[in-house]
């Protein structure tokens, strides 16, 4: 667990997996030894032999007047085309619970796009139905991102409703459910959560994608979803993942996020960062191209 004071603003990580791994999966062209390579990336980042090291983690942002959770990992009993993301059983809600939050006491559950990883835990399964974990909270999911998995999943045959493999079965154990349960908000790309909290878009990655930007006594955060993967694509912002929806919208996103953050006191915390998981944002103390991330908080 990491936890950040941003302001008056807690920021709690709550892992449900941290791994290292082969590259191909997430991100091609970060092959092994091009991983070796970028010498700042070890030892939080990537092993010795260039594999990428990647976390899958929940964030609970804790204002003075709300409790929120963004994105909600892979979650337990769901059937997924990834061998290792099927019918997990792992302690996440029990890690939540000693983190000192419980599941009642959610207030807001803030989706930054609706991939499988990042919606797993809106629902859990008691009594062989779909429940929504956090009765209590308004699940704010983006209204373009919604739309567009809606209308991917209505377009494709009956037999086969996923709108890509990876997201086969999201939308009707992990999305719908809540629906049902009355508890989502269809919101802009912008909207604000709170006077602390607001979303920023960052698209590329899904045609709805958004970061969460936390502001509080002039101190500020970006949790950035999927805009950036691995600490590896702010070296090399053109590293585009094979599951972003448009490559070149996504390097776009990184570059302007570069451009906007480097070099400034706002912490960047990473939504599939491995341990330590923030940082700052530096430019190559050499002069040269490319950006590094600064983890000596």
């Amino acid at each position: 667990m990491n936890q950040w004071q941003v302001g008056k603003v807690k920021i709690t990580r709550v892992i449900e997996m941290e791994i290292a791994g082969g590259t191909k999966f997430i991100l091609p062209q970060a092959t092994r030894d091009k991983v070796k390579e970028i010498n700042w990336l070890a030892p939080h980042f990537a092993d010795k032999e260039g594999n990428l090291i990647m976390s899958v983690h929940a964030l609970v942002v804790e204002t003075p007047t709300r409790k929120m959770i963004v994105d909600t990992c892979i979650g337990n009993d769901k059937q997924r085309s990834v061998p290792n993301w099927t019918n997990l059983q792992l302690p996440f809600l029990e890690d939540l619970s000693k983190a000192g939050y419980e599941t009642h006491e959610i207030d807001t559950v803030m989706c930054t796009h609706l991939h499988v990883d990042h919606v797993g835990w809106n629902t859990m399964l008691v009594d062989g139905k779909w429940i929504p974990t956090f009765p209590n909270a308004r699940y704010l999911m983006g209204r373009t991102e919604y739309e567009y998995w809606d209308k991917a999943e209505a377009d494709k045959p009956e037999s086969d409703k996923a709108p890509d493999e990876l997201n086969q079965g999201v939308m009707g154990d992990s999305v719908r459910p809540v629906f049902d349960a009355g508890l989502v908000d269809l919101v802009e790309m912008n909207h604000s959560v709170c006077d602390e909290v607001f979303l920023e878009p960052t698209t590329g990655h899904t045609p709805g994608h958004v970061s969460i930007h936390i502001q509080s006594e002039g101190a500020e955060a970006l949790i950035t979803g999927d805009c950036i993967h691995h600490p590896c694509q702010i070296e090399h912002l053109d590293w585009a993942s094979s599951a972003d929806f448009d490559q070149t919208a996504s390097t776009a996103t990184r570059v302007e996020l570069m451009e906007k953050y480097v070099d400034s006191d706002i912490l960047i915390i990473g939504t599939h960062f491995a341990t330590p998981t923030a940082g700052h944002l530096k430019r190559k103390a050499d002069g040269g191209a490319g950006y590094w991330l600064d983890t000596d908080l």
